[in-house]
C-alpha cells in the first residue's frame, strides 16, 4: 500500500495529480474537503479566508497534524493506495514522512498560468481577481517559524519529488508516474 501526499503552490495541479491517481485506483482524501465540511457545519461562507481560519482552529483545538492524521487513519482502514491532497504545514509533512508507506510530491507552475487555470475552473472558492490571488499566495508562501502554520516553501523543500505543471497533461502524468512508479 502506498500513500501519496501532495503539496505545492496554489492551483498548481494538486487536484490534477489526485484525479490522475484516482483513475489509477487510488482513494482520494483532501485536507481542503475536510475543512470545507467543517466550514459548512459551522454555517460559514466557503472561501479562502474561512478555510484558513477553520483549518487553524482545528489544529489549535486538537493537534497541528490532526486533519492529515485523520485522513491517513481512514486511508489505512481501506487497504488501498491513497492520495492525501493539500499538505500545507511542515508539521503535517514531517508527521506523514515518518511513515514507511508515504511519499510526498510537490507541484508548481508559472503564476500567471495557475491564475488562468483557476479562472477556467470557476469553482466557488476561485472567484477572485489576480491581485487577490497574488495576495493569497503571498500569505501561504511567506512561511513561518511555527511548524504548525502554513508554510508551503518548507513543505515543498521536504518533498520527495518536485514536479512542474507548465506543459501538457501527458508530460505532467509522466512526472507523476516516474515519482511513484507505475502502479
Amino acid at each position: 500500500m502506498l500513500i501519496v501526499g501532495i503539496t505545492g503552490t496554489l492551483w498548481a495541479g494538486k487536484g490534477t495529480i489526485s484525479d490522475y491517481l484516482v483513475k489509477k485506483w487510488f482513494n482520494h482524501y483532501s485536507v481542503s474537503d475536510y475543512i470545507v465540511e467543517e466550514i459548512k457545519k459551522r454555517g460559514l461562507e466557503v472561501n479562502r479566508d474561512s478555510m484558513y481560519t477553520v483549518g487553524w482552529d482545528l489544529k489549535q483545538k486538537f493537534w497541528p497534524d490532526f486533519i492529515v492524521k485523520e485522513l491517513y487513519k481512514k486511508a489505512k482502514t481501506e487497504w488501498k493506495d491513497a492520495v492525501i491532497e493539500s499538505i500545507r504545514s511542515p508539521w503535517e509533512a514531517v508527521s506523514l514522512k515518518k511513515l514507511d508507506d508515504f511519499v510526498l510530491l510537490s507541484v508548481d507552475a508559472d503564476q500567471k498560468l495557475r491564475y488562468d487555470r483557476i479562472r477556467l475552473r470557476n469553482s466557488v472558492k476561485d472567484q477572485i481577481d489576480f491581485e487577490t490571488f497574488v495576495s493569497n499566495e503571498a500569505r501561504e508562501l511567506q512561511g513561518s517559524d511555527d511548524p504548525s502554520k502554513i508554510n508551503l516553501p518548507a513543505c515543498i523543500e521536504m518533498s520527495d519529488y518536485k514536479l512542474r505543471n507548465d506543459w501538457t497533461f501527458e508530460d505532467f502524468y509522466r512526472q507523476v508516474d516516474e515519482a511513484i512508479g507505475t502502479r
